[in-house]
C-alpha cells in the first residue's frame, strides 16, 4: 500500500505539474490571443489611417493634377500673351510707319497745295494776260475793220475820181 500511496502522490505530483503547466499554458494562450487582439487592433488602426492616407492621396494627386491644368493653361495665357505683345508691338510699329507716312502725305500735299496756289496765280495772270491781248486784239481788229472801211471808201472814192 505504501507503494500504492507513492504511486497516488506521484500521479498527484504529475497531475499538480500538469495542471501547473495546463494553467501557465493557458495563461501564455491568453497572453497570446491579447497580443493577437492587441495586433489586430493595431492592424485595424493602421488600416484606418491607410486607407485616410489614401484618401489624403487622391486629394493630392487631384490638387496636382489641378495645379498641372493650371500651370499648363498659365502657359498657353502666358504664350497668348507674349503673342498678344508682340502683336501689339506690330501694331505699333505699322502705326509709327503710317503716322510717319501720314506726315509725309500731309507734307506732299502741302507742298502741292503751294504748287497748285502758285499755278491758279499763274493761270489768273495768263488769263489776265489773254483778256488784256483779246482786248487788244479786238481793238486790232476794230482799227483793221475801221482801216478797211476807209481803204474801202478811199478806193471807192479814186474809182469815182
Amino acid at each position: 500500500m505504501d507503494k500504492i500511496r507513492e504511486r497516488l502522490a506521484q500521479l498527484r505530483q504529475e497531475a499538480d505539474n500538469a495542471v501547473a503547466r495546463a494553467e501557465a499554458a493557458e495563461a501564455k494562450n491568453k497572453k497570446y490571443e491579447q497580443d493577437i487582439l492587441q495586433k489586430d487592433q493595431e492592424i485595424l488602426s493602421l488600416q484606418h489611417k491607410l486607407s485616410i492616407l489614401d484618401a489624403d492621396l487622391e486629394k493630392a494627386e487631384g490638387k496636382l493634377n489641378e495645379h498641372k491644368t493650371l500651370l499648363a493653361d498659365a502657359d498657353g495665357s502666358r504664350s497668348t500673351n507674349e503673342n498678344l505683345t508682340r502683336k501689339i508691338q506690330l501694331l505699333e510699329e505699322e502705326l509709327d510707319a503710317a503716322e510717319k507716312n501720314a506726315k509725309e502725305t500731309v507734307e506732299k500735299l502741302r507742298q502741292v497745295d503751294v504748287k497748285a496756289e502758285h499755278f491758279e496765280r499763274q493761270v489768273q495772270r495768263l488769263e489776265q494776260e489773254r483778256d488784256h491781248w483779246e482786248k487788244k486784239y479786238e481793238e486790232a481788229q476794230e482799227k483793221y475793220s475801221d482801216s478797211k472801211k476807209e481803204l474801202d471808201e478811199l478806193v471807192r472814192n479814186m474809182e469815182g475820181i
